[in-house]
């Protein structure tokens, strides 16, 4: 038993295998691409015998026409309801200035009406 020395002596790991004995992680991405099949297309799906694609963030028809109705009509009525959704911003502004203004001039009318009250008392005291 030695005084100074080490009693604790742990066994050398042994060494680690490699992780993939494959080269595909040293290829660029287009290359595994390539090699691995990664290129899937855009996504497609069939709804009530409408076929479906998405492209650019929504939904499109293949066939051009959308439930029966054209993809320029959609696009269309889409293009109007932005249009009055925005009229109906506006006139929303237009009544809240509307109210401010109303509220304003009642608050007015009630003060000269204090002061045309004063007025008069104080004339009928003086009489």
């Amino acid at each position: 038993m030695p005084l100074f020395g080490n009693t604790f002596s742990p066994k050398k790991t042994p060494p680690r295998k490699s992780a993939s004995l494959s080269n595909l992680h040293n290829l660029d991405r287009s290359t595994r691409e390539v090699e691995l099949g990664l290129d899937y297309g855009t996504p497609t799906m069939n709804l009530a015998g409408q076929s479906l694609k998405f492209e650019n963030g929504h939904w499109v028809a293949e066939t051009g026409i959308s439930g029966g109705v054209d993809q320029r009509e959609a696009q269309r009525l889409r293009r109007r309801n932005q249009q009055l959704e925005e009229e109906n911003n506006l006139l929303q502004v237009k009544v809240e200035v509307l109210l401010d203004m109303f509220s304003e001039t009642t608050a007015e009318f009630q003060i000269m009406k204090k002061e045309l009250e004063e007025l008069k008392s104080v004339n009928r005291r003086r009489k």
